[in-house]
């Protein structure tokens, strides 16, 4: 086992889960496609992962992180999403331009410097795009949420995720007042065009499924009361 993993090993571990490989067996074109490499690369990869000790793998299902791989994907994510909050509330930066900030950085702190970050910052638990911070020993929380465009017309959602890897959109959302925490109610849907009316914060949004489908939520929580139980 390699003490310092490169740049290249990093990033396929945290693809890997990503697209879940700490719980499953990531099939290898779900690994091809997000890494946006040729399959034969990917396979070379693999293999190399797999010698190391990082995952285990088959060519015919695929890639799943050993507990070596699944603590090594961890602490890059942790860095990454430390280093976007740091950007976003330390050094002002928008929340549509520290993706790209983040991917670079994780790579180069040390983890004298990562602890650094997260004790300046108050050991946060979300990043600046709502996702969970691993905790410095390793732990994720874990949260069932879905897509904005699966919730039905009357539902009212919080926001807690927005996907942050489309800076455009990212800004159009917080000109909308799409970000996590937000509150937002499904009013109607077109299915021929498929297109939602939500209300956000008193102002009326259309907007279509996939805008929709990178924002992830779960239902509000009633206000107190409004089961017909007086409080007082």
């Amino acid at each position: 086992m390699v003490d310092q993993p490169s740049q290249a090993v990093q990033d396929y571990l945290k693809a890997i889960h990503r697209l879940g490989g700490g719980d499953r067996v990531v099939p290898p074109n779900e690994i091809v496609a997000a890494m946006g490499v040729k399959a034969p690369s990917v396979t070379g990869m693999l293999k190399r992962l797999a010698e190391a000790g990082w995952i285990t793998y088959t060519r015919k299902s695929g890639a799943r992180l050993t507990p070596a791989g699944l603590a090594e994907a961890l602490r890059v994510i942790r860095r990454h999403r430390l280093v976007e909050l740091f950007l976003t509330r330390v050094l002002g930066l928008d929340w549509s331009e520290v993706d790209a900030e983040a991917e670079a950085l994780e790579h180069a702190i040390s983890p004298r410097l990562e602890q650094a970050i997260a004790d300046h910052l108050g050991e946060p638990v979300e990043d600046p795009h709502g996702h969970p911070i691993p905790s410095r020993t390793g732990e994720l929380r874990r949260r069932t949420l879905r897509p904005l465009n699966e919730f039905r017309v009357g539902q009212t959602v919080t926001v807690r995720e927005a996907q942050d890897d489309n800076p455009a959109r990212l800004r159009h959302w917080h000109q909308l007042g799409l970000v996590p925490g937000a509150t937002v109610e499904v009013l109607t849907y077109e299915q021929l065009d498929d297109l939602f009316e939500v209300r956000v914060g008193g102002r009326l949004v259309r907007l279509g499924s996939v805008g929709l489908a990178g924002l992830r939520g779960e239902l509000a929580a009633p206000p107190a009361g409004a089961d017909g139980v007086n409080a007082g």
